[in-house]
């Protein structure tokens, strides 16, 4: 059995599998009147291909079980999804490198520091969210269209977020 122990959710750690998202590093200008600061063009949407197209939604998650077996991924092969959370608490981000098949010991874990969000390469195994303490919700921008955009594949070998996960 693995047991998956969280590292810090960066740019560069995080680049094989898409964008984190957060206001610390973003390019940024002031508008209406100063009143406002912008924080301009955060998500690179991949979310045309089939002709499909941008949509935003809300997802609200409860937190999971800990211990919490890792049991199934899933990749979306048509667009990009980001995750940009309306909330402070860290929660997890479990992805696995690209391939048709999924290995527990090419998992990969993630912790935020409550404040990042991320953008999920297209293609990119992910788990679904991974929220700790209390229900969460996060602004999704993914893609919708035509065509099947969710595959899932049960992982091969054991994984486990043990109880004492870092927060």
């Amino acid at each position: 059995m693995r047991v998956l122990t969280p590292q810090p959710l960066t740019a560069e750690n995080f680049a094989p599998f898409g964008q984190v998202i957060e206001l610390a590093t973003a390019y940024h200008y002031p508008i209406n009147e100063g009143l406002t600061t912008r924080y301009h063009d955060l998500v690179k949407a991949d979310t045309h291909e089939q002709n499909g197209r941008t949509i935003v939604s809300v997802f609200r998650t409860n937190p999971i079980p800990l211990p919490h077996k890792i049991i199934k991924m899933e990749r979306h092969p048509l667009g990009s999804q980001a995750f940009l959370p309306t909330h402070k608490h860290p929660f997890l981000v479990l992805v696995a490198p690209a391939g048709e098949q999924v290995y527990a010991q090419d998992l990969q874990l993630f912790i935020t520091n409550g404040q990042q969000g991320i953008n999920l390469a297209k293609n990119t195994w992910h788990h679904f969210q991974l929220v700790l303490g209390e229900q969460s919700d996060f602004i999704v921008i993914d893609r919708g269209g035509a065509g099947n955009n969710l595959q899932e594949v049960e992982v091969m070998g054991d994984a486990i977020i043990p109880v004492n996960v870092a927060v």
